[in-house]
């Protein structure tokens, strides 16, 4: 039987690997939707566009789902922490990703009217815009800290207010979350399209490739120079209950870099996150750009696993108690819970993704200028 110490562990990875899951698959048809206005350029362009993404982003949207089930499940400090504290952040992402998003995809086709189409083609945009820059303002909220505290009998009170989410640093891990994606959306559009709306999406893809090279390594220079983290100033038992308040937390500028120094071997993200953006912006156009969009796919997991091992072990560090910090060691679910998790993930995320794999295999090949004036009625 493993231990509470192991289940941690492993449900960390598992996290991070549903995040990189839904970064990666979701993220895509994010970029695609906010080049839709630079790469189509007449109606049926459109609709070559929108029908390349079409079959795919509903059921990518199941990784946030996995995602937001594992937080609640596993660790609900962080739940409640997160979900409380980026209330009206995440009633925006509702908004714009859960709502207006989908909307936007069923309603477009039901008129010919030019300004109806037009109007559901900008709530397409945004749909795609709007999320991306949320998730980079979150990550950035993760690492600068959440100003959130626990009082003795461990009740939750969040002291920001909706405008102290958007910093300097914020905003700069949002606008790199929008160049990642749309570098990954803009070589998805060079796969399932042909000319000329393949030219125009390698050019944005590798243009967004400089842009998440040269913002990342800032980023990188602003987190080792200019960014308080947080570290450990006491032991702490890693098989203990969850109570965040039992350990000392000391804010030092250059404390997210601190990882890379006991673990060399986690220098493989971000070097992962620069080497995946280099070799899809030198590759876009070789070939059918598959191997590019395979770099493209590698750099935001570089991308993403950077943010997770440089705060390993924190999870949602705190700006106001920093004893209050959610570590992966004193924010988690019982040892039952996780084990019955566990055996839970190990059954049905294989399913998941053999079925998704099949459903990628089943629909692949280019959407053609032939495939959309032959059907006048397809849905999109």
């Amino acid at each position: 039987m493993m231990d509470i110490e192991t289940l941690r562990f492993i449900w960390w990875v598992l996290l991070g690997v549903l995040l990189i899951g839904f970064a990666v698959t979701d993220g895509f048809d994010f970029g695609a939707s906010m080049l839709l206005p630079l790469v189509a350029k007449n109606e049926t362009e459109r609709r070559i566009v929108l029908n390349a993404i079409g079959p795919f982003w509903e059921g990518n949207q199941v990784w946030i789902i996995l995602g937001a089930g594992a937080i609640f499940a596993a660790w609900p400090f962080v739940y409640a922490v997160a979900f409380s504290g980026f209330y009206l952040l995440m009633l925006l992402l509702l908004l714009t990703m859960g709502i207006s998003r989908p909307v936007s995809f069923k309603y477009r086709s039901k008129l010919p009217n030019h300004f109806w189409r037009r109007f559901w083609d900008q709530i397409v945009f945004i749909g795609g815009f709007f999320p991306a820059l949320i998730f980079g303002i979150l990550v950035g909220n993760v690492l600068t800290g959440v100003p959130f505290y626990f009082d003795e009998n461990l009740r939750i009170f969040y002291s920001g207010s909706f405008w102290d989410l958007f910093r300097p640093f914020t905003l700069w891990c949002g606008l790199t979350s929008i160049a990642m994606l749309v570098m990954h959306g803009g070589l998805y559009l060079a796969i399932k399209t042909e000319p000329p709306i393949r030219e125009r999406a390698i050019v944005w893809s590798r243009w967004a490739a400089v842009i998440l090279i040269l913002f990342f390594a800032i980023g990188g220079f602003w987190v080792a120079q200019g960014l308080t983290g947080y570290e450990l100033g006491s032991p702490i038992d890693h098989a203990g209950f969850s109570n965040p308040l039992h350990k000392q937390v000391l804010p030092k500028v250059g404390a997210w870099l601190h990882n890379y120094t006991l673990y060399p071997l986690s220098m493989l993200a971000p070097a992962l996150g620069f080497i995946g953006a280099l070799g899809a912006l030198l590759t876009a156009n070789f070939g059918n750009s598959r191997f590019a969009f395979f770099c493209s796919s590698l750099s935001v997991m570089g991308v993403i696993a950077t943010v997770g091992v440089s705060m390993f072990p924190f999870i949602l560090p705190s700006s106001t108690n920093l004893a209050s910090s959610l570590l992966v060691w004193d924010a988690s679910s019982s040892r039952l819970t996780l084990l019955f998790m566990l055996v839970a993930v190990a059954i049905f995320l294989p399913i998941i993704l053999l079925y998704t794999s099949w459903v990628y295999h089943a629909l692949r090949g280019k959407v053609s200028r032939h495939t959309i004036d032959q059907d006048e009625h397809s849905a999109y």
